[in-house]
């Protein structure tokens, strides 16, 4: 297994312990014999993120169809861990920084 592999099915198992509902979906998908379902999801997911427009569908739908696409799709995985933890490393600061200015520290 490769080391941008490694990384995708430990984002996997974050999203899978973070989102418990997702997470048993995503499950299934990953198993080796879903790929007649998985790659047409991805897919499906993609253009629907695309046609983010439209009231039911929306950009979420890019992120999962890439995720899904990338097990699949090895040349996806490097760019997409990437920008993986980039987002989450952003999500954490943008977290902090609106709770430090929701809640300042006593001035003393």
């Amino acid at each position: 297994m490769t080391k941008e592999r490694t990384r995708l099915e430990r984002l996997f198992l974050r999203i899978e312990s973070r989102f418990p509902r997702i997470g048993k979906v995503l499950y299934r998908l990953r198993q080796p014999r879903a790929i007649f379902i998985r790659v047409p999801l991805g897919i499906l997911l993609l253009l629907g993120g695309l046609l983010s427009f439209l009231p039911v569908l929306g950009l979420w739908m890019l992120p999962l169809g890439l995720l899904l696409l990338s097990i699949d799709l090895p040349f996806l995985q490097r760019p997409l861990n990437g920008l993986v933890l980039r987002s989450e490393r952003r999500w954490k600061l943008w977290r902090r920084a609106r709770r430090d200015r929701k809640f300042p520290p006593p001035a003393g």
